[in-house]
């Protein structure tokens, strides 16, 4: 069987049975075992978030099934995985990852991942998400720069997972889109799900899941705009969705209509910076800037950011207007 996902919504009637039981009640797969091993390997999400075999249903969530088993389970080690470690305690561990890294192992990337490099630069991550996202509270896309939080314990996952379920830890993340978003600061509220025409995009659905992001024009550039968002859901690409619903994608992505192709549409004037701007970063101009949470051990409020790497900001010098550019 080929790799890919299968979405199913969970009826109101299956409240209270445990997760693996109702898998096994589909008829999709042959034994419980079978699903227990899949929950296990971290295949099976329930509303974004791996959950153990016992869990139990509560009616209306949505289960992300990845059909097709890895061709390994077992994670080594890779010293050779560059990435940042902003801080490091018994607890926690906040990481800066670099454009262009695998957060986890999946189907195309089973090494060389960010976990693969977190094995051999810690000895204790987290059990709660699975043999294949030891120690992943939430994730970033893999051209997305920034900041991410590590679990090292299961105590300390599931009281940073309630952060993010209840909204205080907080995620605040710069980007370059393209055209100004008006007015310059506001709410983007929209329901987003899997795109019904193309199974790797997201969109804004009818009837999807609750999506909310603030965003605030820092600085407008030649055809372009720097932004501020901050995320009050965290849905898959729902920053990059909502801007390019919004007439503003993120320059660079390819996936949601920051290219070249949309750069030819832009004011003649803008068009030579766009593409400048676009060859100094090659991806995605969207990066994890800040985070705020409280420390799952002590307390502690604790607030961390990651300066925007290299090609971010070299992409927005050739942004600025002629007049501010160095």
């Amino acid at each position: 069987m080929e790799p890919g996902t299968e979405r199913i919504s969970v009826d109101d009637a299956a409240a209270g049975e445990r997760l693996d039981r109702w898998l096994q009640s589909l008829g999709l797969g042959p034994t419980r075992s079978h699903w227990q091993r899949l929950i296990e390997q971290g295949q099976i999400t329930v509303d974004g978030q791996v959950r153990p075999a016992r869990y139990r249903l509560k009616g209306g969530e949505s289960v992300i099934v990845v059909i097709g088993e890895p061709e390994s389970t077992e994670l080594l080690p890779d010293p050779d995985v560059e990435f940042e470690l902003l801080y490091v305690d018994d607890d926690m561990a906040i990481v800066n990852k670099p454009p262009g890294l695998v957060v986890h192992p999946s189907a195309g990337h089973r090494d060389g991942t960010l976990v693969n490099g977190l094995l051999a630069r810690l000895d204790t991550l987290s059990g709660v998400g699975g043999r294949a996202r030891p120690g992943l509270v939430h994730r970033l896309d893999k051209d997305t720069s920034g900041l991410l939080v590590v679990a090292r314990n299961d105590h300390a996952h599931q009281a940073l997972a309630a952060q993010l379920a209840d909204r205080s830890l907080v995620r605040i993340y710069r980007a370059i889109c393209l055209g100004a978003p008006q007015p310059e600061a506001g709410e983007i509220d929209l329901p987003l799900d899997r795109d019904p025409r193309d199974r790797k995009r997201r969109a804004v659905v009818r009837g999807g899941r609750q999506a909310t992001t603030d965003y605030k024009v820092e600085a407008l550039g030649q055809g372009s705009a720097l932004l501020r968002l901050r995320l009050r859901t965290g849905r898959t690409h729902q920053i990059r969705v909502h801007l390019a619903h919004k007439g503003h994608p993120v320059l660079g992505d390819t996936l949601y209509g920051g290219t070249p192709k949309r750069i030819d549409g832009a004011h003649p004037e803008h068009r030579a910076a766009l593409k400048r701007a676009l060859r100094a970063i090659g991806r995605q101009a969207l990066h994890a800037w800040e985070l705020r949470l409280i420390h799952p051990g002590s307390g502690e409020q604790m607030s961390f950011q990651a300066p925007v790497p290299d090609d971010f900001r070299a992409a927005w010098e050739r942004l600025k207007p002629e007049d501010e550019a160095d």
